[in-house]
């Protein structure tokens, strides 16, 4: 399975109510190979992709692997690091060209996140009946061009923003009528009429029992969670510009949306409310993890009567993460259980895998056996296209 593309892609703000086949999706994937070793991961797509120029070992790989391992000993900067756009292949666009690609990659179905989608929010924080139209009419697109469910393999992921709940709960009736499989809403706080609130806040509990109901599988994708405002108390860089470094911003920012918006779920209680609500975690990796459970173990033993259950077993009973390549996995299946853990590339993203079944590569380093390898590349992946029942 792949679930998790690494970056949201192109700059923020030109999508409004302009949804057409130049928008740009991010897709993860699990694979049909019988063998581990050829189960794959994430396919990550946008408007424009970008080529592939090293080659160690004879595997073509991403140009921005070492960078995201920790690496970059000629220190280039982030824009010579991406290299240069390659036309856009019918693969990117068409939905059957795509399918193609897949069989020849070993990939049985996938799921298509929006890329431009998980910034939307922010950007139109002060038009909500605008958020509410463009979403609308970004996920009439998806399911024309795309499908929710097309041919049983890919499996495009409708944006539910929450900034009013009714209309939420009406556009998820409209895509889950469609047979929608996943539904994607952006981390952080919602954008409300009312300011920002979370997530787990009750005020939200009608979409989130129609999401128990349905059995549908929730996504929270990274992107422009409205983090930005809590960096600008550290350092004012202005509006988002393309390649902009800060080194203070990625340490401050990098993993604070996904850290803060599970320990609101589950601290908030919206797992015990509705204890049949799955939530996948996608490309925000898993650094975030470690530091989240062992907060909320201590928590728990400090204050017990603040909470229905162990939080900690709420969150691998409810959570499904999807690391990066260079996380820490071994660590990551000890805290989560291996069933828990999704697997993906971003092809055909700089900074993903060029080759997505080299995922497998970095599983057996960690210790995976190949029974392990294919339930993280295939399996859990599989189970999330499918409603609870």
């Amino acid at each position: 399975m792949a679930l998790y593309a690494r970056r949201i892609g192109t700059p923020l703000g030109e999508m409004a109510l302009a949804l057409d086949e130049s928008d740009a999706l991010i897709a993860l994937e699990f694979c049909n190979s019988r063998s581990a070793a050829d189960a794959v991961a994430s396919v990550a797509e946008r408007d424009e992709a970008v080529t592939w120029d090293d080659t160690r070992g004879g595997a073509v790989v991403a140009q921005l692997d070492e960078y995201f391992r920790g690496r970059n000993p000629r220190g280039e900067n982030i824009a010579a690091l991406f290299g240069d756009l390659e036309p856009i292949r019918p693969e990117y666009r068409d939905r059957d060209a795509r399918l193609a690609v897949m069989d020849a990659q070993g990939i049985d179905g996938c799921f298509m996140f929006p890329t431009l989608g998980v910034g939307m929010e922010e950007a139109l924080a002060d038009d909500p009946e605008a958020a509410v139209a463009a979403f609308h009419a970004f996920n009439r697109w998806l399911e024309d061009d795309w499908g929710y469910a097309y041919k049983g393999r890919i499996f495009g992921a409708p944006m539910i923003p929450l900034v009013d709940v009714d209309a939420a709960v009406a556009e998820l009736d409209v895509v889950l009528a469609k047979d929608a499989r996943i539904v994607c809403i952006k981390s952080g706080p919602a954008v409300t009429r009312d300011g920002r609130v979370s997530p787990g806040d009750p005020r939200f509990d009608p979409f989130w029992a129609r999401v128990d109901e349905a059995g549908v599988t929730v996504g929270i994708h990274s992107g422009d969670a409205g983090y930005n405002r809590y960096v600008d108390d550290w350092e004012q860089v202005g509006a988002f510009r393309a390649f902009a470094y800060s080194p203070l911003r990625i340490v401050l920012s990098g993993s604070r949306a996904p850290y803060e918006t599970m320990a609101a779920l589950v601290c908030q209680g919206v797992f015990d409310r509705f204890p049949r609500v799955r939530v996948a975690s996608i490309e925000a990796g898993a650094d975030w993890v470690p530091d989240l459970l062992k907060k909320l173990k201590k928590v728990h033993g400090q204050s017990p009567m603040g909470f229905s259950s162990d939080p900690v077993a709420t969150f691998r009973e409810h959570v499904w993460v999807a690391p990066f390549y260079e996380d820490d996995l071994a660590e990551l299946k000890d805290l989560i259980g291996l069933d828990h853990l999704l697997f993906g590339s971003d092809w055909p993203h700089a900074e993903g895998l060029a080759e997505p079944r080299a995922f497998a590569d970095d599983l057996r380093r960690n210790g995976f056996d190949e029974d392990e390898i294919r339930v993280v590349m295939r399996d859990n992946g599989r189970v999330l296209t499918e409603r609870l029942r």
